[in-house]
């Protein structure tokens, strides 16, 4: 039976990283940046598990057990934005681990990384699965006024029972949604990604729709979807997940991934299903935070 790991149980290793900025290929964005290494949220389908091997740990077993704290990644990124061989890129926070997991609370790296991309006018996208984020609604305010930035949520169901089992110590999908709310009322360009989709679990029409209408009150002004992958790793806890709570399940699921990906007419359907779903939501964008001119007397570096 996998036993859930709560915070107190979760070992934290401080690191000093030699460097803050990552190159990405074959990515929507060309540069990422991750606060930490691992994540404790423990999510049954995280494509992260996979970066558990770097450092000897079984991703299916051990994920969530040992999270890395870059703590000197501020000043880092302060020194890489400042280099002349940077070009002002967009950036995206927490491509492979949640920037505001819960040791975010203790550590604030994550504020002191977006204090550094603020000071530098850096376009920016972070993800998370959780409301911690409201606790910076002031540092993204600034931000939003000196550059282009969007935050996403997460969140693949409005299904309280099906959301503990899949992403066991994340944050309910409603106290999701509050935070979709606060961010939005703070003039803050944010959305919600519906993924990954799981075949015969969030996959309904349904099921897509109310959570696109959920955002849209919430004060979404946008929704992005994702079907699920699953390498290697993940696969393994995917599988060992299915085994436990959807045993009725596994059969589809070994058909359709016979490799990573989901089959392209499955993918196909989902999009043609979400956008249909879309069509039918009013997302509307927040209230308009009037950016600072762009002075480069005024630049902080």
């Amino acid at each position: 039976m996998h036993v859930v790991r709560r915070p107190g149980d979760v070992r934290v290793v401080e690191i000093a990283a030699k460097s803050i900025l990552n190159r990405v290929a074959g990515m929507p964005f060309g540069w990422s940046i991750n606060p930490y290494q691992g994540c404790a949220h423990q999510c049954v389908f995280c494509y992260a598990r996979a970066t558990h091997a770097y450092r000897e740990l079984d991703g299916v077993n051990e994920w969530g057990s040992q999270i890395y704290a870059k703590v000197n990644a501020p000043a880092v990124l302060r020194r890489e934005l400042s280099r002349p061989a940077w070009k002002n890129e967009a950036v995206a926070v927490g491509s492979a681990t949640d920037p505001y997991q819960s040791i975010e609370g203790r550590y604030k790296i994550t504020r002191g990384i977006l204090i550094e991309l603020s000071r530098a006018r850096t376009p920016m996208h972070l993800i998370t699965r959780s409301g911690l984020i409201v606790r910076d609604i002031d540092v993204l305010r600034e931000y939003a006024a000196r550059a282009k930035i969007s935050i996403c949520v997460s969140l693949p169901t409005l299904d309280e029972r099906l959301a503990r089992e899949i992403e066991p110590t994340v944050a309910p999908p409603q106290k999701r949604l509050v935070a979709v709310r606060r961010l939005a009322d703070a003039g803050i360009r944010v959305g919600v990604a519906v993924a990954p989709v799981l075949p015969g679990l969030t996959d309904g029409h349904e099921m897509l729709a109310n959570v696109l209408r959920a955002a849209a009150d919430a004060g979404a002004s946008f929704a992005w979807h994702g079907v699920l992958n699953l390498g290697e790793v993940t696969r393994d806890a995917f599988f060992a997940y299915l085994d436990e709570n959807q045993p009725e399940l596994i059969e589809r699921y070994r058909a359709m991934y016979a490799n990573k990906y989901a089959p392209r007419t499955y993918a196909r359907s989902i999009a043609a299903t979400f956008d249909r779903a879309k069509r039918n939501t009013a997302f509307a964008p927040p209230a308009a935070i009037v950016p600072e001119p762009v002075l480069p007397e005024l630049v902080l570096f």
